[in-house]
Order: C-alpha cells, then sequence, then structure tokens
C-alpha cells in the first residue's frame, strides 16, 4: 500500500525498499578477510568507524556468506579499504564460489595470521570484540591494533550497484 506525503509516495517497509533507498547511497568498498582452516574474504559496503577511544569499526556480514563460518570464530579480521583501480578485486570478493585467494589476487600472510591483501588504499588488522545478531546477518565490531593509512590513489565507491569513482 503506498500513502502520499508532501515528499513524493511512500511504499511500506521490505527488503526491496530497504535495497531501493540503499542504492542511492554512496558507500566506501572495502574487502574485509580472516583466516581459519583456510583463507577468507568478502566485499563490504557497509564499514563504519565505530568509536576512537578505544579504536572499534563495525561491518556487516551475512549469515548465508561462505565467508561466515569462519568470521564467526575468528580472533581477528583484515579490513582493506580498496581504490578506484581495484573494481576486479572489489568483483573477485563478491563472487559466490570464487577463489579469492588466488591469482591473480596478491596477498600476504599479516598480523595475528591475517591475510593481508596487496596494494590496496589503506588496511587495518583488527580484533574481534562483538558479533551482534541482527536479522539473517551479524554486526561484527572490532578494534584496531595494526594497520597503514599510506596506500596511494582514490577510494572506490558503490553506488547504484556499481562499483565506481570519486569524482570531484
Amino acid at each position: 500500500m503506498a500513502a502520499t506525503t508532501g515528499l513524493g509516495t511512500a511504499r511500506l517497509a521490505s527488503p526491496d525498499l530497504l535495497r531501493s533507498v540503499f542504492r542511492r547511497h554512496a558507500a566506501g568498498v572495502a574487502v574485509v578477510t580472516a583466516h581459519g582452516d583456510r583463507p577468507v574474504g568478502f566485499t563490504a559496503t557497509s564499514l563504519s568507524s565505530v568509536a576512537a577511544e578505544p579504536p572499534l569499526l563495525s561491518f556487516g556480514i551475512g549469515t548465508a556468506s561462505s565467508s561466515w563460518q569462519v568470521i564467526a570464530e575468528a580472533g581477528h579480521v583484515g579490513v582493506h579499504i580498496l581504490a578506484e583501480d581495484q573494481r576486479d578485486l572489489a568483483a573477485t570478493f563478491a563472487r559466490r564460489g570464487a577463489d579469492r585467494f588466488a591469482p591473480p589476487t596478491r596477498w600476504r600472510t599479516g598480523p595475528e595470521g591475517v591475510p593481508l591483501l596487496d596494494g590496496v588504499l589503506a588496511w587495518l588488522v583488527c580484533r574481534v570484540v562483538a558479533r551482534v545478531p541482527a536479522g539473517d546477518h551479524r554486526v561484527v565490531i572490532a578494534e584496531a591494533v595494526a594497520g597503514d593509512p599510506e596506500g596511494s590513489g582514490r577510494p572506490l565507491l558503490y553506488h547504484q550497484g556499481r562499483f565506481n569513482a570519486l569524482r570531484d
């Protein structure tokens, strides 16, 4: 049922409405990685700074994700901010069934055994402090313990269902 307001036609809340609204929200693109029996990772557009003291961040992950079981038990995760020229990397980590750590993905083992992607704009290794149930997802809250903000380039964005570059 739709209702007309001074702002337009309102629709009742639904998963489709939420997706439609958030397609209009430009978000930075990150890849989150962890290591269990094998390295895992996924593309996240839900990354958010939570607090400066202590340095906390959050991200969401679906419990149906192929990465969830490892993230659910990981003590540490890697958070990588992608550069605008890393659309292919973002797509690889977003694709179901992909061997995300096979070439051409370049990575190494970082602090706490976390897989770190090479050539990113910035990265953090974070200690997981909470996993909060949120519908069919979990919101993971993690504290930064190491990182490097010195990559070059501009950030990759996600908007209207596509990866985009930042424009002035």
